[in-house]
């Protein structure tokens, strides 16, 4: 590879250690794909792709985690982590942690969705060889591939069509998920 240790920032591929702590969850018992979640109003503000939102509405851990990761919905990835850790701040942190058990050593997360971040933030920073270390780890989680490998669903009581931002799903045989992310820079 060339340039595979250049760090950059990694817009909604951020998506992906979200799925892989939710996933250690459901996993450890912690978490139920059929676990209310409630919307607050800060995942009700949040901008870029989204699901649209409202403080106060609830949909089911198994919904907004196919919103996110199909849709790469920020709302429904904010709403998620508010839920498991308390809040995005927390949750950023077992981002974190997961990455350093996983020896992405140049990998920082400061936000759970990706988004560019507001005037003197920081960008959530990775390189293609951490990518490549979190992909192996998505694909020993049959949920994060089941998630990821949807071409079209339906959200909200089927109202709202979702597709995935990943193009090559449905379309090239054998691409059957992972994640996309695209921001200008």
């Amino acid at each position: 590879g060339q340039n595979t240790h250049l760090r950059w920032p990694q817009a909604s591929l951020t998506k992906l250690m979200l799925a892989a702590v939710v996933a250690d969850k459901i996993e450890g018992g912690e978490l139920k794909l059929s676990d209310p979640v409630t919307a607050s109003k800060n995942a009700q503000g949040m901008g870029g792709t989204q699901v649209f939102l409202m403080a106060g509405e609830t949909f089911t851990l198994d919904e907004l985690m196919t919103a996110a990761m199909v849709e790469s919905a920020n709302d429904a990835a904010y709403a998620v982590a508010e839920h498991v850790a308390g809040s995005a701040d927390a949750f950023v942190a077992l981002m974190n942690r997961k990455a350093r058990a996983l020896g992405m050593a140049d990998t920082e997360f400061h936000c759970v969705h990706g988004l560019p971040p507001s005037p003197g933030g920081f960008e959530n920073l990775t390189t293609c060889d951490d990518m490549i270390r979190l992909a192996r780890e998505a694909l020993q989680h049959s949920q994060i591939l089941s998630w990821t490998s949807i071409e079209q669903t339906t959200f909200r009581n089927g109202t709202l069509v979702i597709t995935n931002k990943n193009k090559l799903v449905g379309r090239v045989p054998g691409v059957d998920g992972l994640k996309t992310g695209y921001t200008r820079r």
